[in-house]
C-alpha cells in the first residue's frame, strides 16, 4: 500500500507544480499573460529584423530589434532618432512586413543637403557623431515638406545613388527602435 501512496502523493505535488494549488487562479493568470502579450506583440512591439548595411555600424546584417509604435504617441520625431519606417516600391502594394531602419537628419520644412560627405541643414554642416565610415557625397538641396522627415542611414560609405535615403511622410514612420 505504500507505493500506492508514493504514487499519488508524486501525482499530487506534479499538478501543484504545474497548475499551482489553485488551477482556476493559474489559468485566469495565463489567460491575462495570453492577452497582454498579443496585445503587446500585435500593438506595440514590432520585431524587425536588420538585413544590409545602410545602418553600419550602429546596426549590424542579421540582428532582431523590437520597434515601439508608441514612441511617437506624445512627441514628433526628433533629428537624430532612429526609426522604423513603412516602405513600399511606387507601383506595388506595400507589404508590412518591409521596413527600412534609418535616421532623422531632417525635420519638416528644411532644406537638406550634401557636400564634402557631410550633410547640411540649411546651409549648416550637421554634426553628426554616428557616421564613423568616409563619405563623398554630394547632392543638391532637398526640401522636406511639412509633414515630410529626411532619412539616412548611418553608412555613407557607398555611393549616394545606391543609398536608400530621402523624405518620408510622418504617416510612414512606424516608431523608435528599443535600443
Amino acid at each position: 500500500m505504500p507505493a500506492t501512496t508514493d504514487h499519488s502523493t508524486l501525482a499530487h505535488r506534479l499538478r501543484v507544480l504545474a497548475i499551482g494549488r489553485r488551477p482556476r487562479a493559474t489559468l485566469a493568470r495565463i489567460l491575462v499573460l495570453v492577452v497582454v502579450c498579443f496585445i503587446t506583440f500585435r500593438f506595440v512591439l514590432l520585431p524587425v529584423r536588420i538585413e544590409g548595411i545602410s545602418m553600419l555600424p550602429t546596426f549590424h546584417d542579421g540582428q532582431i530589434h523590437l520597434v515601439n509604435r508608441l514612441a511617437f504617441l506624445f512627441h514628433e520625431p526628433q533629428r537624430g532618432d532612429i526609426v522604423a519606417i513603412r516602405f513600399s516600391r511606387p507601383g506595388t502594394f506595400s507589404v508590412p512586413s518591409e521596413m527600412l531602419m534609418k535616421r532623422i537628419i531632417g525635420l519638416p520644412g528644411e532644406t537638406v543637403t550634401f557636400h564634402a560627405g557631410r550633410a547640411c541643414i540649411n546651409g549648416k554642416p550637421l554634426d553628426e557623431p554616428y557616421v564613423k565610415l568616409p563619405c563623398d557625397w554630394e547632392h543638391g538641396p532637398i526640401v522636406c515638406g511639412p509633414d515630410q522627415y529626411y532619412v539616412v542611414g548611418d553608412n555613407r560609405s557607398m555611393p549616394f545613388e545606391l543609398h536608400m535615403q530621402g523624405r518620408a511622410g510622418r504617416d510612414r514612420i512606424v516608431g523608435q527602435p528599443l535600443l
